[in-house]
């Protein structure tokens, strides 16, 4: 793996050099762009938009238009914003995982310890796994402050970016059910059908099925086999449809498959 930033983690007056690597990797088929007249693959060019000639990488700045002028910017000004955020990921404050909801949690990184720094890494790991909380802090990566936490996960310190709260959007504008204090005949149901199909939940059991399935697709179509396309059918449910009666179904098809 290859690091996309290095910096330290601040710890109260400790100070913990690391290295950032990506924890994720796509499932994806890495698909080419293709022309369909000869299959040549197709480039995408940065362009000047007024001469039509390609700018080379190096030639390239970036700005922000302020009363249709531009201010070009560079690595100094980004780094004068905040010159520590840029290097040093600040613990902040601690809390409980669980009072960080699901919709802000974004991208995770591994965090590996440089040199000289891995008596006080494993501190910082082992004192998180044995408090049960993590770590909140700020940063920059790519020019871009991002908050965080920092979470013990088996042997390794990983860094979550989560959103900021302006970053949600509210939904207010999503035309939505009220949400319902009173315990009903069919909310007990469904609480039983949620209980009978529970169980632990284990990763391990989840693939990417359809990319597996996609290729083996493309390898038969390589030796001139064509697989002919499911048929589907979308079965919308009528406004009126009997809850009831489906929640009962429900329950009684997982009672007969068990």
């Amino acid at each position: 793996m290859r690091s996309i930033w290095t910096g330290s983690v601040s710890f109260g007056l400790i100070n913990i050099p690391i290295k950032m690597f990506s924890a994720v990797q796509e499932s994806n088929l890495d698909m080419d762009m293709l022309d369909q007249k000869d299959l040549s693959n197709i480039k995408f060019k940065r362009v000047n938009e007024n001469t039509g000639k390609e700018v080379d990488f190096a030639n390239i700045v970036k700005g922000y238009k302020i009363e249709n002028k531009y201010v070009i910017l560079e690595d100094s000004d980004f780094e004068a914003a905040d010159a520590v955020k840029t290097k040093t990921i600040d613990i902040e404050s601690f809390a409980f995982e669980k009072e960080i909801e699901s919709i802000y949690y974004e991208q995770p990184y591994y965090l590996e310890p440089d040199k000289g720094a891995m008596n006080a890494y494993g501190l910082l790991r082992d004192a998180l796994q044995a408090s049960g909380k993590v770590g909140v802090t700020r940063f920059v990566l790519r020019n871009k402050e991002s908050l965080a936490i920092l979470k013990p996960y088996k042997n390794v310190i990983v860094l979550n970016r989560i959103r900021f709260e302006q970053e949600i959007r509210s939904t207010d504008e999503l035309k939505l059910p009220p949400v319902s204090k009173k315990a009903t005949k069919e909310m007990d149901m469904a609480e039983k059908l949620i209980d009978q199909l529970t169980e632990k939940f284990d990763i391990t059991g989840f693939k990417d099925e359809y990319t597996a399935k996609l290729l083996n697709i493309i390898k038969k179509k390589a030796k001139g086999k064509v697989q002919k396309p499911t048929k589907l059918k979308v079965v919308h449910s009528k406004p009126n449809d009997d809850l009831m009666s489906m929640l009962k179904a429900s329950l009684e098809t997982k009672k007969k498959s068990s």
